[in-house]
Order: C-alpha cells, then sequence, then structure tokens
C-alpha cells in the first residue's frame, strides 16, 4: 500500500512493524498505511502533541522566576550628581541683598540586601558649597564608609526575606510536575485512542466478517432451493439478513474514521482530510501487572503528580505564613555607619584627607516602629494560618481520594481480564456451534434461522470479546496513570530523573 500523502515525515520515520499477534483489517474503502506500532505512536506524541509543546513552556517560566527572586539580593552600584541654587536673607535688621549659596553633590555607592535583612551602603559622597559667605571659594566635605540597616523584629531573618525565593522554588517544582502530569495525560489518551482505534477496526472487521456469513448463507439457500431442499422463505430470509448489515458497516467505517483523526491529533497532525491512508494499527498484548494494594498506594504517593503538587502548595503556604508571622512583630531597626571624613579647599585634597583616615565618624542607634492596630498584618496572619490548614487538609484528603482510585483500578484490571477469558470460551463455543448449525442446513434437518440465531450469536460474543480486550487495556492503561506510572511503565525519562 502507499505511504500517507498527509501525514508528517516524522510519521514515516517511526512506522515500524512489531510482531503484534492480532493486526486491524481495513476494508476496500479505507486504505490503510505502513503498520504503526503502541511505542511509535508514543514517541511521536511527545515529540509533537501540542498540549506537551504548550505545557513545555511553564518549568522555563518557573525557572526564570527563581532567578527573579535571587535578584532581589543582588546589589547595585549607584551614581548621583545634583546641582543646586540658594538665595537666603540675613536674620539682622536692615536692608541687606541676600546672599546665595551653590551646592555640588556627588554620591556613589553600593546598596544591597543580605537574606537577614541586613541592608547596606558601601560608598561615599562628596559636597562642594561655596557663596557670598566664603567668596565663592570651592570647600567639599567628602565621607566615605558603611551604612548598615539591621531589623531586628520585623523582617528579620531567612524566613521574612527568603519567602519569595522559595514560593517560586516550589512553584518551580509544581510546574515541573504539572509538565509530568501533561505527560502522563498524553501518554494514556494515546495508548487509550490507540486501542480505540483497534477497536473499532475489530467491530468494522466483525460486521463485515458476519455479513459475508450471511451472503454464503444466501449461496448455500440457493443451492438447497435449486436441488429442492430448501424453501423460497428461508432464501428471502438470509437475504434479508444480508442487508440489515449494511447500515452497520457504514456506521463503523465511520467510527473508524474519526478515532483515527482522534489519534492523529493526539500526534501532533493538524489537518484532517477525508482521504488519507488511515493508520494501520495493532492490538498489541496486554503488559503483565502485578496488584499490591499497599505497595500500588505508596508508590502513588511517589509518583503521582497532582500529590506532589499538593505537598509542594503545603511548602508555598508554609513560607507565607512564616512571613505573614514575622509581619506581626514591631519594627525595631538597629542603624550603625562608620567611615571617614574630608574638608579641604579641592576635591583631591578632601579625599587624600579620607585615605589617610584623618577625621573618622561612626554612629548606632535604634528606629522604633508599632502599628497602633495592625490589622492588616493581623489580617494577613490569620489567612496564612487558615491558607496552610486548608491545604493539609486538602492532602489528607487526596490521600484517601488516591487510596480508592487506586483500588478501584486495580478492581477494574481483574474484572477485565476475567471477562476476556469468559468471552474467550464463549468464542469458542457459538463458533463450534455455528459449524454444526451449518452443517445441519447442509444435511437438511436444520432450518436457516437456526443458522442465522447462531451467526447472530458469535457476532455478538465477538464483539464482546473485542470490547473486553479494549477494557482490559483501557483498565491498565488506567492504572499506571493512577499510579502515576505511566511514563516509567513505557520507559519514559525526562531529563530531571537522569
Amino acid at each position: 500500500m502507499k505511504p500517507c500523502r498527509r501525514f508528517s515525515g516524522a510519521v514515516g520515520a517511526l512506522l515500524v512493524l512489531a510482531g503484534h499477534a492480532v493486526v486491524a483489517q481495513p476494508t476496500a474503502t479505507l486504505v490503510s498505511g505502513p503498520l504503526l506500532s503502541i511505542d511509535a505512536a508514543i514517541r511521536l506524541a511527545l515529540d509533537h502533541n501540542q498540549d506537551i509543546k504548550v505545557e513545555a513552556f511553564a518549568p522555563q517560566i518557573a525557572r526564570a522566576n527563581v532567578l527573579s527572586a535571587y535578584g532581589q539580593f543582588d546589589p547595585a552600584l549607584n551614581f548621583g550628581r545634583s546641582y543646586s541654587r540658594t538665595f537666603g536673607y540675613p536674620a539682622v535688621p536692615g536692608p541687606l541683598a541676600p546672599t546665595l549659596v551653590e551646592t555640588d553633590s556627588y554620591d556613589l555607592n553600593l546598596k544591597g540586601l543580605l537574606p537577614t535583612g541586613l541592608s547596606y551602603t558601601i560608598g561615599g559622597n562628596a559636597t562642594n558649597e561655596r557663596g557670598f559667605y566664603n567668596g565663592f571659594t570651592p570647600d567639599y566635605l567628602t565621607f566615605g564608609g558603611v551604612n548598615l540597616t539591621q531589623p531586628l523584629l520585623r523582617g528579620f531573618g531567612f524566613g521574612a526575606n527568603l519567602v519569595n525565593l522559595r514560593v517560586a522554588r516550589a512553584n518551580r517544582s509544581i510546574s515541573e510536575w504539572q509538565y509530568r502530569q501533561t505527560l502522563i495525560n498524553t501518554v494514556t489518551s494515546v495508548i487509550v485512542t490507540y486501542h480505540q482505534l483497534v477497536l473499532a477496526h475489530d467491530d468494522l472487521r466483525i460486521a463485515l466478517r458476519s455479513r459475508e456469513l450471511a451472503a454464503t448463507l444466501v449461496t448455500e439457500d440457493l443451492q438447497l432451493l435449486k436441488a429442492g431442499k430448501g424453501t423460497e422463505i428461508d432464501l428471502v430470509t438470509a437475504r434479508a439478513e444480508v442487508a440489515k448489515f449494511e447500515s452497520g458497516i457504514i456506521e463503523a467505517e465511520n467510527q473508524v474514521r474519526t478515532t483515527d483523526n482522534q489519534l492523529r491529533q493526539l500526534l501532533g497532525e493538524k489537518s484532517f482530510p477525508g482521504d488519507q491512508p488511515l493508520l494501520n494499527v495493532a492490538s498489541a498484548p496486554v503488559p503483565p501487572v502485578t496488584v499490591d494494594p499497599a505497595r500500588d498506594f505508596q508508590a502513588a504517593l511517589d509518583h503521582r503528580p497532582d500529590y506532589q503538587q499538593a505537598r509542594l502548595g503545603i511548602t508555598v503556604n508554609q513560607a507565607n505564613a512564616a512571613a505573614a508571622r514575622n509581619g506581626l512583630l514591631p519594627q525595631v531597626n538597629l542603624v550603625a555607619s562608620y567611615g571617614y571624613n574630608g574638608l579641604a579647599g579641592t576635591f583631591a585634597a578632601s579625599r587624600e584627607m579620607l585615605a589617610q583616615h584623618d577625621a573618622p565618624s561612626s554612629s548606632i542607634g535604634l528606629n522604633f516602629s508599632i502599628p497602633i492596630t495592625n490589622s492588616l498584618a493581623r489580617g494577613q496572619a490569620r489567612a496564612a494560618r487558615l491558607t496552610l490548614a486548608q491545604s493539609e487538609a486538602a492532602l489528607r484528603d487526596l490521600e484517601g481520594q488516591i487510596a480508592l482510585a487506586v483500588a478501584n483500578a486495580a478492581s477494574q484490571i481483574q474484572i477485565a481480564h476475567r471477562r476476556v477469558l469468559a468471552d474467550q470460551a464463549a468464542y469458542e463455543l457459538s463458533n463450534q456451534a455455528l459449524g454444526g448449525e451449518e452443517k445441519g442446513l447442509k444435511l437438511g434437518y436444520v432450518s436457516t434461522q437456526f443458522v442465522i440465531q447462531a451467526q447472530e450469536s458469535l457476532e455478538g460474543v465477538e464483539a464482546s470479546l473485542a470490547d473486553d480486550r479494549y477494557a482490559e487495556r483501557q483498565a491498565v492503561a488506567a492504572y499506571d496513570q493512577q499510579l502515576g506510572m505511566t511514563l516509567l511503565r513505557n520507559h519514559i525519562t525526562l531529563a530531571e530523573d537522569k
């Protein structure tokens, strides 16, 4: 068969022939391309699925926000220069002329903040003030040293000053788990839709086979009628049975095309022309699953992205609660400075006095600020405390939901497997029964109606077997999803796992 014209080039590269036991056969009106294995479909989705591409930006954005949070501790180099003219009037009786004072100011320093809350300024400044009082002679007053402000209560410590960084780091991890959740959901959808397409092909094949059996029965009834062993009513009944399959075949063909498009969308396709060849899919063996309730529950807690996101949400709320508690404290700051002064007629001479440490200066003191009601901080602290308690309660509730979901998913695997075994046995017996009825028809002691009933019974059992096989694969995919083990099951490793 010629390859798909509209399918992406990556598809052709990954279409591989895998030795699966059952291959869904397309009809003459639905032409199929090369075989696409389930593993190849998953790899295509990882490379081209649009949801994955969109979600891949989230971890990068979160990492950029972490870098931004570190930025609050970046020192900044500052330079300032200003000029002012001030007119003054002598405070003596008489019509004296106003005085003029000109001032040039220069400032160069390095400012920053430490995680303890200590803010620092390292650098110096120079002021050149001149006026009528000194004949406009340059007079440089300089200072070089360090100024420190350390909060002692509110704003002190890592809890108050690292909250933004801690939240950003937690959000980065949350975004990575969200990306993992998108991968798990997408891979699960690919697995389920892939086997839905297998089921759609099986349903179409069953309908075609049933019509073929009915057509064969028409031929046999016609031969019996010519031989004088059959009846006209048997021939009409057989022909009516053939006619009733036509609408079912049309619906089955439509279901194949619809499901094919759904799988193509998951694989990254953006256009779905009606004349493109169908994906050729195969029913892969059901992977072995061993159910262990205690182990599986712990695995779900370790690997489920939603649980890990909830735990990290508590980390965020703990950081916010610690910062909010710190905000309840009064503002008490220790301020200190130490440096050297210089005063000379030139800037160079004044700066030389600094270098010689001729005029040291220092200061130390406390600043207090106590809110009267502190309603803002009290409200924020209460809200943060309740939000933390809510997230912890939600985590406990999620654990219960996970335990139930894992138990139900495990039960569905067992039920689906038992149904497959039962329908396989029923299918074999129905085949034997149909063979007996057909033999009886040829020998003349069974009517056409009995053969039709046997054919319908076989069709129902075969359709039920196809449904149960699909349900078993769906149950395994759902089980892996509930445990958060979908990526591990399909040998998908992320960069952070290496």
